[in-house]
C-alpha cells in the first residue's frame, strides 16, 4: 500500500447517510417451501408499501429536522436547498459543520418513524366497514426482527427534496436483500436474523452494503463472499467482506478499548521522489501496563506480537483472542521451544519466539530478515516497501534488549533515503492519540534510531492466501 498517513475520505463532496431502525415481520410457517416463500413476500411487500407511504417520516437525528415523501421538510429548508445546508440544523457535542469542513466526512444520522395519526394514518386502513373472516385452524406464526442498516452517500449539492425518495429507496433495496437472505438461510422453523454489515474495501471510494444472517458462520459464507469479489472485481487473495472487515463508523467504536491504527493523522515525511508504503488494514496498539498488567521493561516483544493478532484480528484471518503473557509463554513451551520455569516469569522474547507463536496459535507463517547491527538497517528499504505493498502486515523487529512494530517505511529508490513508521510498545501512558503521537511514541524515526552496535531480526508475518 502507498499512501500518507492520513484518513481518506468517503465519497469526497458527499455526505453519509445512516439509518437504523428495527421493524417487525410476523409470517405464517408452513412445511411447503414455496407457499413459505410466498409468505415471506408478502409480508416484505406489506413493510415496503408501508414504508412507501405517508405515514413514513425520516428524522434527521439532533435536529428538528423531518423528511417526508412528496412533503417538504418540516422546516422552513426550500426544496432547492442543498443537504449541505443540512448541517446547521444539527444540535451535536462534535463540530460536525467543521469536520466536514476539515474534509474528515461526517454522518448523518436517520431514524424512521411512522405516524399513528392524521388523515394519512387514517388512510392507510380499511375505507369501509370491515369484514371479519374466522377460520379455526391450528398453525404457526414466527416473528423476525429486522434490524435495518441503510447507509446512502449523497452529493452535498443534492437538494433536500429528493432525500427522502432516496431513503425510502435504500430501505426497500435493504428490506429485498434481507427477504433473500431469510428465505435462503433457514432450517425448518429456525430462521436466522438477516443483519446488514457496511465495508469499504482498500481502493474502494464507496460503501458497499451485504447482508449476512446471523448464526451463519463466514467459513459457510464463503462462496457468498467469492462472488462479491468476482462481480466487484476485487483480488481474491484476502478477506474484504468477513464480517471483521465491517466499516466501524464513529459513533460504534468502542470509546473504553485499545486504540486503533494511531499512524493516522501523522503528517507524511520525505521530499517528492520518496513513496510511503503503509500497513495495510486495522490494527490495535499494545503496549506496556496494559490489561492491568505490569510488563514494565520486558514486555515489549510480548506486546509487539499482540498488534501483530490484532491486525490479522481485524483483518478477518481469525478469531483467536489477543493473547496473553502467558498464553505466549505457554505456547513456547507447547511447541518445545522453552521449559515449564518459563510460564510465568519475566523473560524477554525475540523475533523468532514471535514467529512461532503466530505459526502455532494463528497458522501465520514469517520470514526472518537480519541485520548485523543498526546502520545496516538503511538499505533494506526496498525489502521493506515490497512487504508493506504486497503483505501489508506489522512487522515486529528485535535487537538488543528492545522490541518495536514497524508500520511502514518512507522510501526513496533514487537516494536509498529511508524513513521507518515506528509504534512504540515501551508507552506506559493512558490511551491519549496526541500524546501518543506528539511525543513520538507512534511515528517516523530515522535510520540513526536503530543501536548500530545492535544485531536485528524482522519478523514479518506473511499474508495468508484466502477471502
Amino acid at each position: 500500500m502507498e499512501g500518507k498517513c492520513t484518513q481518506s475520505g468517503i465519497l469526497q463532496n458527499s455526505l453519509l447517510f445512516r439509518l437504523q431502525a428495527e421493524c417487525m415481520l410476523t409470517f405464517e410457517y408452513c412445511t411447503d417451501i414455496e407457499l413459505l416463500h410466498d409468505n415471506i413476500a408478502n409480508e416484505f411487500e406489506n413493510l415496503q408499501d408501508r414504508v412507501t407511504s405517508d405515514v413514513a417520516v425520516f428524522q434527521l437525528k439532533d435536529s428538528p429536522v423531518l423528511l417526508q415523501k412528496h412533503k417538504e421538510t418540516e422546516l422552513k429548508i426550500t426544496t432547492e436547498g442543498h443537504c449541505l445546508d443540512l448541517l446547521q440544523y444539527i444540535d451535536s457535542e462534535d463540530d460536525t459543520r467543521k469536520r466536514h469542513q476539515d474534509g474528515t466526512g461526517v454522518v448523518l444520522n436517520i431514524d424512521l418513524l411512522w405516524k399513528l395519526t392524521g388523515q394519512c394514518a387514517v388512510a392507510k386502513g380499511p375505507d369501509c366497514a370491515p369484514i371479519i373472516h374466522h377460520e379455526h385452524r391450528n398453525f404457526q406464526l414466527v416473528t423476525v426482527y429486522l434490524p435495518l442498516d441503510v447507509v446512502m452517500a449523497v452529493p452535498t449539492s443534492e437538494p433536500v427534496s429528493s432525500l427522502s425518495a432516496l431513503m425510502v429507496n435504500g430501505v426497500c433495496k435493504q428490506l429485498d436483500d434481507m427477504r433473500r437472505c431469510l428465505c435462503h438461510y433457514h432450517e425448518g422453523d429456525k430462521f436466522c436474523t438477516p443483519r446488514p454489515y457496511h465495508f469499504k474495501p482498500h481502493g474502494c471510494d464507496y460503501i458497499i452494503t451485504v447482508v449476512y444472517p446471523e448464526g451463519v458462520t463466514d467459513k459457510q459464507l464463503e462462496s457468498t463472499r467469492r462472488r462479491l469479489h468476482q462481480v466487484l472485481i476485487l483480488a481474491e487473495d484476502r478477506p474484504l467482506f468477513r464480517r471483521a472487515n465491517a466499516f466501524v463508523f464513529p459513533e460504534d467504536k468502542d470509546s473504553g478499548g485499545y486504540l486503533t491504527n494511531t499512524h493516522i493523522g501523522l503528517p507524511p515525511q520525505g521530499g517528492k521522489e520518496s513513496k510511503t508504503f503503509l500497513v495495510q488494514g486495522t490494527y490495535s496498539y499494545h503496549h506496556y501496563m496494559q490489561d492491568r498488567f505490569n510488563d514494565d521493561k520486558w514486555g515489549c516483544a510480548y506486546r509487539s506480537l499482540q498488534t501483530i493478532v490484532s491486525w490479522f484480528r481485524h483483518q478477518g484471518y481469525t478469531d483467536h483472542p489477543i493473547p496473553t503473557h502467558k498464553d505466549i509463554q505457554q505456547a513456547l513451551v507447547d511447541i518445545g521451544d522453552k521449559e515449564v520455569t518459563f510460564i510465568g516469569s519475566r523473560q524477554w522474547i525475540g523475533s523468532m519466539e514471535v514467529s512461532y507463536c503466530l505459526d502455532h496459535m494463528l497458522g501465520v507463517t514469517c520470514k526472518i530478515l537480519s541485520v548485523s547491527s543498526g546502520e545496516e538497517l538503511a538499505s533494506k528499504g526496498r525489502e521493506l516497501a515490497h512487504h508493506f505493498q504486497t503483505q501489508g502486515t506489522p512487522i515486529m523487529i528485535g535487537g538488543g534488549v528492545l522490541a518495536h512494530t514497524i508500520l511502514g517505511v518512507d522510501f526513496n529508490d533514487v537516494t536509498g533515503d529511508l524513513k521507518f513508521l515506528i509504534l512504540d510498545p515501551h508507552y506506559t501512558g493512558p490511551e491519549d492519540l496526541k500524546t501518543i503521537q506528539d511525543k513520538g511514541w507512534c511515528g517516523w524515526k530515522g535510520p540513526q534510531f536503530w543501536d548500530k552496535n545492535a544485531h536485528y531480526n524482522m519478523c514479518m508475518p506473511q499474508r495468508p492466501v484466502e477471502i
